[in-house]
């Protein structure tokens, strides 16, 4: 998943490349994905299968965004590797919407590409620290194809046995072996914010799609115009320097296991939130004078909650701004939910819109 240190002749890796930037592009198309699947089905069920599927495809973005921490994508055979891992990740969102069903052989396949590209470029780079991480991602890569080709229940057996493997490889694994350069791990994992929070906005020109312009339909897509901007300015909002601050502060010897933690775990609710989010307001924009359903009005409110509590918890990691404001927000937004209910999805997201609003106001007035 990491980058490993190359004490002697590291490469100075200072801003994302546009190579990055284009990677980070094809990996997006995932959210948008997981974004229609849940909004095509708004079950307990298929949110817990697209957290399920978030994590096993977030495990393996973020394996690249470490990995060109160290090995930046700068001659021929490099960039012809991440060509192959957006391959990769293409035929993986390619295959999302019937992941569970006839897809996913392909869903397992790209997985697997994309692994083997990641343990190969950097087992060319840096072999010796490679070889630690390379025998833990062979197995949860191997159990992701493996499911692909496994029938219900143990394709879903097969999947948590991987994500379980994933979660625990890090801390079988001394971090301390691996280096970071702050700034561009800043900012590689920002850009991927903002792309997904970019992705929310074509989700709202989707759900207006085929349907009559009138002022009514132009007021709520402004008003989940406004939500994404909050939200962005929620997890901006200058503090980004701030971030890559705190990174170079944090001993050498703990420093990956703090990226770890902030960047990679921290990153999944964040990503959740944004899909949740897009994902409700994809379904109620037609519908924005009538009362939602309750599992509409749960995304709505669950998505801008769980993306709260995940920059909170992010911000606590870090130890940065006020995340406790965060958190008291990410509460609050849960009582946003009788407001679709008895009124309308318009009431909801204006009340979702102030809350940020004011949470913001409260934390620009306040000592830090």
């Amino acid at each position: 998943m990491t980058a490993p240190e190359v004490p002697a002749g590291r490469e100075s890796v200072v801003r994302v490349s546009t190579l990055e930037l284009f990677f980070d592009l094809v990996f997006v198309f995932t959210i948008t994905q997981l974004t229609a699947v849940l909004a095509h089905d708004l079950t307990v069920g298929t949110a817990l299968r697209v957290l399920l599927l978030l994590l096993i495809i977030w495990w393996m973005y973020d394996g690249f965004a470490w990995m060109t921490n160290t090995a930046a994508p700068t001659d021929p055979v490099r960039r012809a590797l991440l060509l192959l891992g957006m391959a990769g990740f293409l035929l993986i969102a390619l295959a999302l919407p019937d992941a569970f069903g006839a897809a996913g052989w392909a869903f397992g396949a790209g997985y697997f590409l994309v692994n083997a590209i990641h343990s190969g470029l950097l087992l060319r780079v840096a072999p010796g620290a490679m070889r630690k991480l390379a025998p833990l991602n062979l197995i949860s890569a191997s159990l992701v194809l493996a499911g692909g080709f496994a029938p219900d229940p143990w394709r879903v057996v097969l999947w948590i046995a991987a994500a379980l493997v994933m979660t625990a490889s890090p801390y079988l694994h001394p971090l301390t072996e691996w280096n970071i350069s702050s700034a561009h791990f800043v900012e590689r994992h920002g850009l991927i914010v903002i792309i997904a929070l970019g992705e929310s906005i074509v989700a709202i020109g989707v759900g207006a799609s085929g349907l009559e312009l009138t002022a009514t339909l132009i007021f709520v897509a402004f008003l989940g115009l406004v939500l994404s901007f909050l939200l962005w300015w929620v997890y901006f909002g200058g503090d980004d320097s701030a971030a890559e601050e705190a990174l170079d502060r944090t001993p050498v010897a703990k420093r990956g296991r703090a990226a770890l933690h902030a960047f990679g775990w921290a990153h999944v609710p964040l990503l959740l939130g944004v899909i949740a989010l897009a994902a409700g307001v994809k379904k109620a924009i037609g519908h924005a004078t009538e009362h939602i359903s309750v599992a509409q009005a749960l995304v709505l409110s669950g998505g801008v909650a769980v993306f709260l509590l995940g920059d909170a918890l992010f911000r606590r990691i870090l130890r940065i701004g006020t995340p406790w404001f965060r958190f008291i927000a990410g509460l609050l937004a849960l009582l946003t939910v009788p407001l679709g209910l008895w009124l309308n999805a318009v009431a909801q997201l204006s009340a979702l819109v102030v809350l940020l609003a004011a949470l913001l106001l409260l934390e620009r007035r306040s000592p830090r």
